[in-house]
Parts: structure tokens; C-alpha cells; sequence
């Protein structure tokens, strides 16, 4: 037989969020230029617009993004005093005050915000056949805000209602480098050039320049896109278009290597040297790496009576075998994860305001505490000897970093001038956010 609990209420200070602590002790190593009080005048009894902001970064860490959950911490000491926030606003205003932010200064703010929180960390390197480069993965992945008259929201090739955003990560931890939001009916290649070289001046920022390697999906083959790559080497794979398949399966018998495979199926991978980007010939000729798969014989082992052609093209600049350049770009793939995590696991996918251009702060906000809550996770599989479970991955999912991180409960005490958040007897995670918390004091 279960014995219920009694239930009271002390005069005790509880918080249910203490992680909260280390998101603010990383934002407060930066420079507080990033991000100015006011980006126009205001009265002086009026809060900050740097204080919007924050507030509204420190409720992606707590994956918050209905301005109705403001309330939720209006009252909260930790979150408080942990974004460096002097008065949280009310739901209203905090509503009304995103509609008057200036975007052009804003956006510009928040990604200057965004890239020194990456300049203090080390990304993740893939091989290509002895050059190591940080992957930068761009790509689109609209959300799905159907049953809503946003601003903006409009039928996007997933055939839902939504935006469609686009999206920049770095190294294979998965890092944002930047984001945009955009209605959704905008095909995915509008703006990807200068999506491109705003990505590629960060790069520079970041002096990673010419260490980096850009890969983009076929919805991205235009030959407007190959220039604001400058030094840095690129895969983007070819949209096929009208070419014959047939044509192809001669040309790789000719010129591709054939590699071992079942009986009944050829595969051949190889480059070519002719092609021009967007058969503009006036353009140089840019190598392509394929790979050419012909079957005759099915799995079960019946023979096919017309034999399947599948083709694989990608452009790219890269000096290795053309089945290392299919193997790096197989693992864009892997920024699905990342699209992923923020829509699931921080909840960024039904965005709140009505209007289009706050939806786009918004959104640069969530790009900051992704950021916040990735370099949290990072930081704490380099004391994951700390930690009170094995852990062996490489990455933590964000879901993961809330859990365990940013939900710790603690009790706020206040003594001789002090504020001090007391963990408890038993915390399973206390040494590693001691030890997360020392790092960045």
C-alpha cells in the first residue's frame, strides 16, 4: 500500500532551474558591446532593450518560447540575476516591445553576440583523405505552423503552412552559425548566396577561413552560389535536372573506377573535368565526383528485365577520392539532428508573434541559446569523469542538457551578503556544474 505525502508550504526558496547559473556565467564572459542597452531612445524608467532580449535568450535555455511563459519567471532569482536582467517585463509589454525593436541593428547585434560565443570554442574537424576541415552545413527546414495567420506563414514544399528558415551550422558538435527566418513559401535557393557570404565573413571572423567545408543539398545548385565560397572548399550536390542516366552509366564505365560489390550489381565512382555550374560556359569548369550505380539483379536475387540506374553527382573543389567526397556528404545528414533539436527539444518551431519581422528576433535569439546550451554540453563531456553515469558519446543532445543541467533544483540562501545556491545532500550532477561553473569564473 502506497503512503501518501503531506504537502505544505515553507518559507523556504526554491528553484527548480539553477542551471540557469551557467548560461549566464557564459554570456557574461563576453563583451558587453555585443549587445547595446537601447537601440533607440527610450524613457528612463523604461526596460532595456538588451533586457527584452536577454529575457527572451534565457527562455530558449529553459526551452520557453510563448511569451506567456514570462511569467513563469517574473519571480525567479536565479534566472534574474543569471541573464544580468534589472526588471523582467509583463507579457504585454514584453509582446508590444518586439514589434519596436529596429531589425537591421538587431540582427546585426545578436549574430555579433552569436559569433563571440564562438570564438572561444574549438570545433570539430572531419577528414578528407589527410585535410582536416570544420564542416559548415547550410540548409532549409521549414516549420510547421499550420492553423496560424502569422505573418509570413505560407505553403512550403513540405506541404504544410509554416516559415522556411535557413540554417548554418559549424563543426560536427553542431554549433549554430547562423540563421534566417523567411516566409514559407520562398524557394530555398532565394538568398543563399548572400546566406553564403554572410556565413563566409564569420568564417573570417572566427579565422577559419580556407579551413572550412561548405555542404549544401541539390536545392542549392546554382552558379550564383560558387563565388561567395571564396578560399573555403565546397560539396553541393548536382541537381540531375533532364540529364540521361544512361549517359551517365557510359561515361563512368569509361572513366570511373569500379568497386567490389554483390554479384549482379556495378558501382562506379570517379570525376569529371567538362561541366560548367549552371551550364553557363563563360564560367570555369567546376570537377564533379559521381558515383553510377547500375543493378541487374534485385536483392532476392531475381534478374531485372530493364536494369535500375541510380546517379549521384556533387560539385566540389575538394582534393581527395571521389568516395571520400560521397562519404562527407553522406554525413551532412547529419545536421537533420540539429534541426531537430531545436524544434523538438527546445520547442522553436510554432514561433509566437504575429509579425514576421519580430519572429526573425525571435529566432536569433533561439540561435544564441542554442549556442549557450551546446557549449554547456561541450564543456561538461570534458568533466564527464564527474559525472555520476558513464557517458560516452560526443555530443549531447539538447533534450539531455536540460534534463540534467539546466533543470537542478536548488535552494537560494541568502547570508551575510551573499547569494548562494544550496544543492542539497544528495545532487547527481552538482561536481560537474561545480566544475562547469569554475571553468568560466
Amino acid at each position: 500500500m502506497i503512503k501518501p505525502f503531506k504537502l505544505r508550504k515553507s518559507k523556504a526558496e526554491l528553484n527548480s532551474t539553477a542551471g540557469n547559473h551557467l548560461c549566464g556565467m557564459i554570456l557574461g564572459n563576453l563583451p558587453q558591446s555585443h549587445l547595446p542597452e537601447n537601440f533607440q531612445p527610450r524613457r528612463s524608467n523604461a526596460i532595456a532593450d538588451r533586457d527584452i532580449l536577454l529575457t527572451q535568450i534565457g527562455l530558449h535555455c529553459n526551452a520557453r518560447t510563448d511569451f506567456n511563459d514570462i511569467d513563469l519567471y517574473r519571480n525567479d532569482t536565479v534566472f534574474k540575476n543569471a541573464f544580468g536582467l534589472k526588471t523582467i517585463a509583463s507579457e504585454p509589454v514584453f509582446r508590444t516591445r518586439f514589434d519596436d525593436l529596429p531589425g537591421e541593428r538587431t540582427h546585426a547585434a545578436l549574430r555579433t553576440l552569436n559569433l563571440g560565443l564562438l570564438h572561444n570554442r574549438s570545433f570539430g574537424r572531419v577528414d578528407a583523405d589527410g585535410l582536416e576541415l570544420v564542416p559548415v552545413d547550410m540548409d532549409v527546414s521549414p516549420f510547421d505552423n499550420s492553423g496560424s495567420s502569422k505573418q509570413g506563414v505560407s505553403f512550403t514544399y513540405k506541404k504544410h503552412d509554416g516559415f522556411a528558415p535557413t540554417f548554418a551550422y559549424i563543426g560536427t558538435e553542431g554549433y549554430m552559425l547562423d540563421c534566417e527566418l523567411r516566409p514559407g513559401k520562398q524557394h530555398c535557393q532565394s538568398g543563399t548566396p548572400e546566406a553564403i557570404k554572410r556565413a563566409a565573413q564569420m568564417l573570417r571572423h572566427l579565422g577559419l577561413e580556407g579551413q572550412c567545408l561548405f555542404r549544401l543539398d541539390s536545392g542549392n545548385d546554382a552558379e550564383d552560389n560558387f563565388d561567395p565560397f571564396g578560399k573555403n572548399q565546397f560539396i553541393v550536390k548536382r541537381n540531375l535536372r533532364k540529364e540521361s542516366l544512361e549517359q551517365w552509366l557510359a561515361l563512368a564505365r569509361r572513366v570511373g573506377e569500379k568497386l567490389e560489390t554483390r554479384e549482379g550489381k556495378n558501382v562506379y565512382t570517379g570525376f569529371v573535368h567538362h561541366l560548367h555550374p549552371g551550364g553557363n560556359e563563360d564560367r570555369p569548369c567546376v570537377p564533379v565526383a559521381f558515383k553510377v550505380t547500375e543493378r541487374l539483379v534485385d536483392h532476392d536475387g531475381f534478374e531485372l528485365l530493364i536494369p535500375e540506374i541510380e546517379v549521384e553527382t556533387y560539385w566540389t573543389n575538394l582534393p581527395c577520392a571521389a568516395t571520400t567526397v560521397i562519404d562527407l556528404y553522406h554525413d551532412h545528414g547529419t545536421s537533420e539532428q540539429f534541426h531537430s533539436e531545436l524544434k523538438s527539444d527546445l520547442d522553436v518551431e510554432r514561433l509566437p508573434s504575429g509579425k514576421l519581422c519580430a519572429n526573425r528576433i525571435i529566432l536569433l535569439c533561439a540561435m544564441v541559446a542554442f549556442n549557450l546550451l551546446r557549449t554547456l554540453g561541450q564543456e561538461m563531456l570534458r568533466h564527464k569523469h564527474l559525472a555520476p553515469q558513464k557517458i560516452k558519446v560526443q555530443r549531447w543532445r539538447m533534450k539531455t542538457i536540460l534534463q540534467n543541467l539546466i533543470y537542478c533544483a536548488c535552494r537560494i540562501v541568502r547570508h551575510a551578503g551573499q547569494t548562494i545556491l544550496d544543492f542539497g545532500r544528495h545532487s547527481p550532477w552538482f561536481d560537474v556544474l561545480n566544475a562547469v561553473a569554475a571553468s568560466f569564473a
